[in-house]
């Protein structure tokens, strides 16, 4: 079946001029496009793979090799005699459950050691050398191997080590993630090594989602006769791309467009020097597409756009996004007196609404909306409006401290209050007893494929990094004493000698937060001590890799605010908003948590799990509240779930409920205050002086 065309497309101007972007000019870095599940972000990206020129490569060469100028490390050379043949360019796409071997390819150890020889068998990037390399769900790679793609894309090459062993081959691609941030976010240093980032999200116009609908089952009825009725449309973009892709070379880039570059990078705080290269990179491929030969203002605004929102200073718990005031304000900053802005340098661009661009339907890439020839930079729109990027804690609706307090009588509050957080601080760590098998993370002590080699095993699956030393020894100590071989020869090494590395590493863990929202939080003052310190709590999870859930127990039931899921953000947003008062069901909190890590272990059985109960410990809700509270930690006990109570309760008279509770679920008592790791280390050297 034909893919969908890239010219049918409904909507979509920028991310449709991203790829085309680091289509034109693969050393961008790639893009990475966020945005939420059925915006036709795969859609987009397997129909551009059909823009890509042909490639002409070895005949009988595994890894794509350029016959004019074939890759002297190729595992497969030297080509000394090429032949070649014209194939069309690859796009490859990566599974989120992809081995690093499946990724990188693999070094068969056994027949090294038995015959001398180094067999490589590629892997993915070997295949995408030369085309595209698409990653769905980018953010639930493990980290490691989203490292490893990014090296991959910014190196044009890639180098595989086993145990003294080493192959090295080109592997350069055009690099596209895409993923749904609310299912967590990639880390800031990750971001940092995307070239482009796009934000997408559906239309709210009736009529373009008519459209978009009537072309999807149009599609869906007959492929063929739908992807040929944009066949000319598909091909006149392809060729735009080619003449951009040549006149590449011959764009200028001047000083003073350097340091409006600079002046922008500066303005917004980005750290290190990435940003301004990219955004150089981008403004250079925005001018060849635009048919101009000296980069101006404009390509550097529409660089920016693409390639600083991600990079911008910001809390972990901020949306990237860009303001677009103050880009407008640094690049008349970083303007020469006397020149527009919006000049255009060569005076050879094509005007809004021109020429210099094929025909084609009304998102096409004649009409101008991705930036292309035939118009300027995408227009604004505002689906595509950054965030805000600070979180506005709610308002109190009553000012009235005391006002979601428990009546005296029992009845629910009058109101109900919300109350902001303060700036969450270093949190003290908390971990799982024992030894995991979880995803890579920084909680939690694991064993697995990655950290350092604390022994050796025989493994019958073959899985994990082979032990040289301890194989060889395994094969001396199976080979009869009877002195040297005659050849001078080594011992033979055979499947069964096989040595694999224990390692011991670290792990990432779900942390269920299990919080307290009744009347008896007391002040707001209060209200506010217990979410920050369950804001720094997310704050440790996020740096540590964690999965966060959240439930919450209030008047006479409990409910999960937030699912396990990896968006530290999105707990963080639902922590801002909840409310509090009403009664205590304590019972029905622990046995709503019981429920979710029970459902969580069945999906996610590697990952365990941190329940950590944020409460005074007292249960006012339905009879014998106490009493069913304490049945339902004992469950909760039974099940060896690792716990720390987190003790909210003030004043001089203490009931020391929560204690009790922490107690009775075998858990770490610690109280509010103590949340935070600076005051741990005070306390620590108070003692010891």
């Amino acid at each position: 079946m034909r893919p969908y065309p890239f010219t049918a497309v409904v909507g979509m101007a920028e991310l449709r001029l991203a790829l085309l972007l680091c289509t034109i000019s693969p050393s961008i870095g790639g893009v990475l496009v966020r945005g939420e599940k059925g915006t036709a972000k795969s859609t987009m990206v397997r129909a551009l793979a059909g823009l890509l020129p042909d490639v002409d490569v070895v005949d009988g060469c595994r890894f794509a090799c350029d016959p004019e100028a074939p890759d002297p490390s190729c595992p497969d050379g030297p080509h000394r005699t090429v032949t070649s043949s014209r194939r069309p360019a690859r796009l490859v796409e990566l599974p989120v459950g992809a081995a690093e071997e499946r990724v990188v390819g693999s070094l068969d150890l056994e027949r090294a050691l038995r015959d001398g020889v180094t067999d490589f068998q590629p892997g993915l990037l070997a295949g995408a050398h030369r085309g595209m390399l698409y990653v769905d769900e980018v953010n639930l790679l493990h980290d490691h191997l989203v490292d490893t793609l990014l090296d991959a894309a910014a190196m044009g090459r890639v180098t595989v080590e086993r145990e003294g062993a080493s192959v090295s081959h080109a592997a350069r691609f055009v690099l596209i993630g895409t993923m749904n941030p609310e299912e967590g976010e990639l880390r800031p240093q990750l971001l940092d090594r995307f070239g482009l980032t796009v934000e997408v999200s559906s239309s709210r116009d009736a009529a373009e989602r008519v459209e978009v609908v009537r072309r999807r089952l149009a599609y869906e009825a007959d492929p063929d006769a739908f992807a040929e009725g944009y066949a000319a449309d598909d091909a006149a973009l392809a060729t735009e791309i080619a003449k951009a892709r040549t006149l590449l070379p011959s764009v200028e880039l001047t000083d003073e467009a350097l340091l409006q570059i600079a002046e922008v990078c500066a303005a917004f705080e980005v750290d290190g020097m990435r940003a301004d290269i990219v955004t150089a990179r981008t403004a250079v491929a925005h001018a060849a597409w635009c048919g101009r030969t000296a980069v101006s203002t404009e390509d550097i605004r529409v660089a920016a756009r693409l390639a600083l929102p991600h990079r911008r200073r910001r809390n972990p718990f901020d949306a990237p996004g860009i303001d677009s005031e103050q880009l407008e304000q640094a690049l008349q900053d970083a303007q020469p007196p006397g020149e527009d802005p919006d000049d255009d340098p060569d005076g050879d661009g094509p005007d809004d609404g021109g020429e210099g661009g094929p025909e084609g339907p009304d998102d096409g890439p004649g009409d101008g909306p991705d930036g292309g020839p035939g118009g300027g930079a995408p227009d604004e729109d505002p689906q595509h409006e950054p965030p805000n990027p600070q979180h506005e804690p709610p308002r109190t609706q009553h000012g009235d401290a005391d006002s979601g307090s428990e009546d005296g009588d029992g009845a629910a509050p009058r109101t109900e209050q919300r109350a902001g957080t303060d700036t969450p601080y270093r949190a003290k760590l908390f971990t799982v007893d024992g030894a995991g098998s979880g995803a890579d993370g920084r909680r939690s002590r694991s064993e697995g494929q990655r950290g350092r080699i604390v022994g050796v095993r025989p493994d019958g699956t073959r899985s994990g990094s082979p032990h040289l030393v301890a194989t060889l020894r395994a094969a001396a100590r199976r080979r009869p004493q009877r002195g040297p071989r005659a050849d001078g020869a080594g011992p033979v090494v055979l499947p069964r000698d096989l040595r694999f590395a224990r390692r011991e590493g670290k792990e990432g863990n779900l942390v269920l937060l299990c919080v307290d929202a009744s009347g008896s939080m007391g002040s707001k003052a209060r209200i506010r001590e217990v979410k920050t310190a369950v804001l720094s709590l997310l704050l440790d999870a996020y740096q540590r890799r964690d999965k966060v859930g959240l439930v919450t127990f209030r008047a006479s039931e409990a409910e999960v605010a937030l699912p396990p899921t990896g968006s530290v953000d999105v707990a963080a947003a639902r922590l801002e908003e909840l409310p509090t008062g009403g009664r205590t069901p304590l019972a029905e909190g622990l046995t709503r948590a019981a429920e979710v890590l029970r459902v969580e272990a069945l999906r996610d059985g590697d990952r365990r799990p941190l329940l950590v109960v944020v409460t005074d410990g007292r249960a006012t809700s339905g009879p014998e509240a106490l009493q069913r509270a304490h049945t339902a930690a004992d469950g909760l006990a039974r099940t060896g779930v690792s716990t720390v109570v987190m003790d909210c309760e003030t004043g001089r008279m203490r009931l020391g409920l929560a204690k009790t509770l922490a107690g009775r679920l075998g858990g770490e008592h610690v109280a509010v205050g103590d949340v935070a790791a600076e005051k741990l280390t005070d306390e620590v050297k108070r003692r010891a002086a």
